[in-house]
């Protein structure tokens, strides 16, 4: 088997051009993450993904899809409601809010499957403490026995549509209000504080959690280091005591929370020595040339394995009827969380 590299790369436009196909071809290149931008219709989205599987079919295919602000597909999909809307929805009836978790979890692979993407980045986990605005209605709610249970329907969800799982941000990034896309949060909280915030992880680890996504925040009182390039983070805390075996991302690395510790390959080096398997890189091309020309490829099989796990698994066509419940449910849910916004 050919093993692809760490490094997770995006797109300008909605089909590839020749730039595009041999920094794809690079060794060091694993997978590519979708954005809006690169989507005008199905059929494009179809063809464009079929252009990325020509350069070479093990290529992962991505996108940030967890439904409400943060779905880059809308015109031709099914518009899905922000978690938050499950969470309102669970305190008042526990049971109907896993269904609808675990039904969303599947239209969403239905949906995205039709276009040969593999996965979306999804769950997320993160406890809505009422401080982050960049988290916010994308948490399922503020305790972590709801968020874990809805978490976990939904990926059971992810898993019936043959897709991964990949829970967001570890450990946790709800308790600050800084946004790490434009900056590096501390959050001074000591080992035993975060407890609540990692106790949704270990209930997905023990349902088939495939992957994580660390967060770009340092935590103090654990380490110096941001946890998404922190040894102690990821090789004692997440794969040692917690016992997770599957794919590590690293945030993107173009984010102002992973600036704070040096240049790009600074970044990228940092987060290979302290465990994380694949590296996106969003919105700087010059940011991916860079790193192809500084970063040798890892030799890492284990790594490679682990990132190959995180490819569509084949499973039956979705049914018709279950496909329309499952929208007309998504459309119910969109419209109460537009009432909840007013």
């Amino acid at each position: 088997m050919n093993q692809r590299g760490p490094l997770m790369m995006d797109l300008a436009g909605t089909a590839l051009d020749d730039g595009d196909r041999r920094l794809l071809a690079h060794p060091l290149v694993g997978g590519v993450i979708l954005f809006t931008r690169n989507y005008r219709d199905r059929e494009q989205l179809a063809a464009l993904c079929a252009q990325i599987r020509a350069v070479d079919p093990e290529l992962l295919i991505v996108v940030d899809y967890e439904g409400g602000r943060v779905q880059r597909f809308r015109d031709g999909f099914t518009r899905l409601p922000p978690m938050a809307t499950l969470g309102a929805l669970h305190a008042e009836d526990a049971a109907a809010a896993r269904a609808a978790a675990t039904d969303l979890g599947w239209l969403m692979a239905a949906e995205l499957a039709e276009c040969d993407i593999d996965m979306p980045l999804a769950p997320v986990v993160d406890l809505d403490y009422g401080r982050a605005s960049v988290i916010g209605d994308r948490a399922f709610a503020a305790d972590a026995a709801t968020v874990a249970e809805l978490a976990g329907a939904l990926q059971a969800g992810l898993h019936e549509g043959g897709m991964a799982s990949t829970a967001k941000h570890f450990p946790g990034h709800g308790a600050v209000s800084e946004d790490s896309h434009l900056e590096l949060p501390v959050d001074t909280r000591l080992r035993a504080e975060l407890e609540a915030d990692i106790a949704p992880y270990r209930t997905l680890l023990d349902q088939g959690l495939d992957s994580i996504m660390m967060a770009h925040i340092r935590y103090p009182g654990v380490d110096p280091a941001p946890a998404s390039l922190s040894g102690r983070w990821i090789g004692d805390i997440l794969r040692g005591e917690l016992g997770f075996a599957g794919a590590i991302f690293c945030d993107d690395l173009s984010m102002g929370g992973a600036a704070a510790v040096g240049d790009y390959p600074e970044r990228a080096r940092q987060a290979l020595n302290a465990g994380c398997d694949i590296l996106p890189v969003c919105n700087n091309r010059d940011a991916v040339q860079a790193l192809l020309a500084s970063l040798a490829v890892p030799d890492d099989a284990a790594a490679a394995n682990r990132r190959a796990a995180l490819r569509r698994r084949a499973v039956a066509a979705p049914d018709p009827g279950r496909l329309d419940q499952a929208r007309e449910l998504a459309t119910r849910l969109a419209g109460r969380a537009n009432a909840m916004r007013a």
